[in-house]
């Protein structure tokens, strides 16, 4: 007994011994990979407790030692725009890991709900664009879906370099978004893609900002209530997952990759709870060197859309506070044109969701927003022109993140001013000038009087930034709407061709106002 004794303290103190634990790195970082350039680049992984590392790349060497959990980081020193892919070796004292073919360029987050992971082969001109598609320099880390309760320390995925055989499975708005800017530019382009379909902004945003808002409760409330109907099924996945952890940590301590078949929450693997996929599939990523994010979501937050004004911007400012790298551009798709054209003005919850994009720009510095109120498709929440949006998410990033002076939101209402029974209404962001598409008269444009009863209106352009708009039977007008509806019928743009966001000039209640 006493024998056998002795020999589990020895297995003990050998597993959590440094000789056990070799040298291992986040998914992230592996073959293929690009990295930010001209910025201080963090690099971290594991290894045995009080181990040193050296991190060597073109004759530079930078060196760390692990904390008391076998965690280490450091930072490389800025480097320039890859010429050639670059070698980077990473030496512990038990091991020495290799990764080939990195690149420094521009490195971009891409994330949101199923229209950013839509992908290529299901995207317009699918066929065509596959075949052109051999871009060495363009790169894709596609984060594999989890949900979790905590935040992890890692993900599953892996870099894939642009060809023919890869593309079909790159998300179609970042991969034309990193075209755009690869061919405007002339670097190197990684995207970092995390996005799972059907999710909403509160599932992406860490739990601390949610549990400590009033504004929140609501949402949290939501969670607990099904939970308690899933009582007796969530006892059982928390004893599974207590086990699986005590293997998970074991493995670790050997130096080893965690076991699969981590149990799966019964509430939809954990996804719909708020702050899961934050956790999950965010926070492991930080924090990588980035030069930015896009973002395409809001379609499963318009039943709340009001409540998303703040959300979002709270989403954004938590995302740059956990990465400790100043305000990175933040760059989003407003909400296509989706569903059948209203015959009359009408309400409308992913109008309203649209305004909560827009007045994100005022609220929240650094932000730009693609709008595509002229590329949706009436009959599919999945329009197939990715094209345009990342185009126009790129032109947006070129005038953030690049400073180039480029026509990039589109028109955005300033203010109005009643005169003599019409209003004029004024445009800032425009490109040019005001213009109607095609020379058609102006359309989507709706006026009330103090009775709040919308009706359509005729509108002229005054001048390069100036509209009026009036109607013979609202002579006392209050309010002008734009392209308030699931699916405008709009028409105005700019000389640029960008499109004009839509708005209202009220701020009356609407049916998401209470919703939380």
């Amino acid at each position: 007994v006493i024998m056998s004794r002795l020999i589990q303290i020895l297995l003990v103190l050998s597993l959590g011994s440094p000789a056990w634990a070799e040298l291992r790195l986040p998914a992230l970082f592996s073959d293929g990979m690009v990295l930010q350039h001209n910025r201080l680049v963090p690099v971290w992984g594991w290894a045995g407790s009080g181990e040193k590392v050296t991190v060597l790349i073109s004759e530079q060497s930078f060196s760390t030692t692990t904390d008391e959990h076998g965690k280490w980081a450091l930072k490389l020193a800025p480097m320039p725009v890859s010429e050639q892919p670059l070698d980077i070796v990473i030496k512990g004292e038990t091991n020495t890991i290799t990764l080939r073919n990195v690149l420094f360029g521009e490195v971009w987050l891409a994330s949101g709900q199923s229209n950013m992971e839509w992908d290529v082969k299901r995207s317009m001109d699918a066929e065509k664009n596959i075949l052109e598609a051999d871009y060495p320099q363009i790169r894709m880390f596609t984060v594999v879906k989890h949900g979790a309760e905590e935040p992890l320390d890692d993900v599953e995925g892996q870099w894939q370099v642009c060809n023919s055989d890869t593309v079909p499975g790159f998300s179609a708005a970042a991969y034309y978004f990193a075209l755009d800017l690869h061919q405007r530019l002339g670097v190197p382009i990684g995207i970092i893609h995390s996005s799972w379909g059907g999710t909403a902004g509160e599932q992406w945003t860490p739990m601390d900002i949610l549990e400590n808002d009033q504004d929140y409760q609501a949402i949290i409330e939501r969670f607990k209530h099904r939970a308690a109907a899933n009582q007796d099924s969530i006892a059982t996945y928390e004893r599974k997952l207590a086990t699986w952890r005590t293997a998970a940590e074991q493995a670790r301590a050997e130096g080893k990759p965690e076991p699969s078949g981590r149990p799966l929450h019964p509430l939809g693997r954990v996804i719909c709870r708020p702050g899961a996929l934050y956790n999950a599939m965010i926070a492991p990523l930080i924090p990588y060197a980035i030069q930015g994010v896009i973002w395409y979501q809001g379609e499963s937050n318009a039943s709340r859309a009001a409540q998303y004004k703040k959300l979002f911007p709270n989403m954004i400012l938590s995302w740059r506070r956990a990465w400790g790298q100043g305000d990175f551009p933040f760059l989003f798709v407003q909400l296509a044109n989706y569903q059948q054209p209203s015959a009359q003005p009408d309400e409308s919850h992913w109008a309203e969701l649209r305004e909560s994009q827009t007045q994100t720009l005022s609220l929240v510095p650094r932000t730009g927003m693609a709008i595509a109120i002229d590329i949706g498709d009436a009959n599919d929440i999945h329009p197939a022109n990715k094209q345009d949006v990342g185009k126009r998410l790129a032109q947006c990033a070129l005038k953030v993140a690049y400073g180039q002076e480029v026509p990039h939101t589109g028109p955005i209402y300033d203010h109005m001013v009643v005169r003599e029974g019409k209003v004029r209404l004024y445009f800032k962001n425009v490109a040019g000038n005001l213009v109607a598409k095609d020379n058609q008269a102006l359309e989507g444009f709706a006026i009330a009087g103090q009775d709040r009863q919308f009706v359509w209106a005729e509108a002229r352009i005054v001048d390069e930034q100036t509209i009026e708009v009036s109607n013979i039977n609202v002579p006392e007008p209050v309010a002008v709407r734009y392209a308030w509806a699931n699916n405008p019928i709009c028409n105005l743009y700019d000389a640029a061709g960008l499109p004009a966001s839509p708005f209202r000039s009220d701020d009356w209640a609407t049916p998401t106002t209470n919703e939380r």
